[in-house]
């Protein structure tokens, strides 16, 4: 009884904070580019931090405060880049800001493993805050702001979290990835492909951005690479042995627990969108 009591809470957690957390980004994103930058800044700042905090759960001593600054600084660059208010030559600010990781390294005397830290650093911006700042490029058309790609997108990623969920609770039983992620099954994969695919199609007809065939396309990007974002930051967790990657989002985890399947996502997104469209 107790266990079907949590596993209520849970879901009724994970639904209010689903409902409004997706209510907050929609309305942020629809009334302009400026609500959209907020969002998103704010989903890239703690994801970030997330992610510095669990490699230092694994014993990892990364420059969290440099990595934080630089990977915010290249999604504040891309997005005003994008926007066509600054040039893009700002973009060589990041690499000397960057490579103070190295000179830094040289002041820590007690550290074993520097440049494994080092290599933390990096990724922390490379795995969360690239493909933040990729989704820029998606939202923009010689500098004009268009909220349909990342409308789409975000509710196609959140079909699919969803129908695999309710596919992998009620019906799941072939494991997907069982050595990563003992919960997720195939019958959840496709029951979110499912639904990702026909949110896809709705979008479609009222949406006129893209075409039908592209929003199938991104669709299945999403689905493929949402599954894989969600199984590598399992194979992080795992790999630090922790359930979630915080508590931030009631129901939900962490930030990196809800984004994930953008990480893997969101590059192959955008270069879909920048060679075929």
């Amino acid at each position: 009884m107790t266990e079907k009591l949590s596993k209520y809470n849970n879901l009724t957690l994970r639904i209010i904070t689903g409902l409004l957390g997706s209510a907050g980004i929609i309305t942020a994103i629809c009334l302009s580019e400026w609500g959209y930058f907020a969002v998103f800044f704010i989903i890239c700042f703690f994801s970030i931090i997330e992610f510095y905090k669990l490699v230092g759960l694994d014993g990892m001593v990364p420059q969290k405060v440099l990595g934080t600054f630089g990977g915010i600084l290249i999604f504040v660059l891309s997005f005003l880049i994008e926007k066509q208010l600054v040039s893009y030559r700002l973009y060589f600010i990041i690499f000397p800001i960057i490579s103070l990781v190295y000179m830094i390294k040289l002041y820590k005397k007690f550290e074993r493993k520097p440049f494994t830290n080092i290599a933390f650093t990096f990724l922390g911006i490379v795995y969360v805050a690239v493909p933040f700042a990729l989704l820029n490029i998606a939202v923009f058309e010689e500098g004009i702001y268009n909220y349909e790609v990342i409308f789409g997108c975000l509710f196609i990623l959140w079909a699919s979290d969803t129908g695999a969920y309710f596919a992998g609770t009620y019906l799941g039983k072939r494991k997907l990835f069982e050595r990563i992620s003992p919960k997720k099954s195939w019958e959840g994969f496709f029951g979110g492909a499912l639904l990702a695919m026909i949110f896809a199609f709705g979008l479609s007809r009222y949406f006129h951005t893209l075409s039908l065939w592209q929003w199938l396309t991104i669709g299945v990007i999403i689905i493929v690479g949402g599954t894989f974002g969600d199984l590598v930051e399992s194979l992080l967790k795992r790999s630090i042995e922790i359930k979630d990657s915080g508590a931030s989002l009631p129901g939900h985890g962490g930030f990196l627990d809800r984004f994930d399947g953008l990480f893997i996502s969101a590059p192959f997104i955008v270069a879909y969108l920048e060679i075929f469209k």
